[in-house]
């Protein structure tokens, strides 16, 4: 039975990862880092995950360390997901 149970974290824990992972990626124009809030505001195109049409919303960082790598004006590519009730970015990366 432990080693069942074992197996099954381990199990949910990789599942998790995977889902991370599987979050589409969502173009988009940083307006606002604030980073003392740990927000950012981005004017972006639809997030299919979270049935969202295009439109300049506020974000909360998932790790306020993203907001450290861009800038007001910085086109983006990221993904955005409901973390503890909150809609949040959670990994972002400079676009083209």
């Amino acid at each position: 039975m432990k080693r069942f149970a074992i197996s099954l974290i381990a199990a949910l824990s990789l599942s998790g990862a995977a889902l991370a992972q599987s979050l589409p990626s969502v173009s988009g124009t940083v307006e606002k880092v604030d980073e003392s809030a740990g927000k950012i505001t981005i004017d972006h195109g639809p997030i299919p995950n979270l049935n969202m049409d295009s439109m300049t919303m506020v974000f909360r960082a998932q790790d306020p360390a993203l907001l450290k790598q861009v800038k007001a004006g910085d086109k983006v590519e990221f993904t955005a997901d409901r973390v503890n009730g909150q809609i949040s970015v959670t990994s972002i990366k400079k676009g083209k």
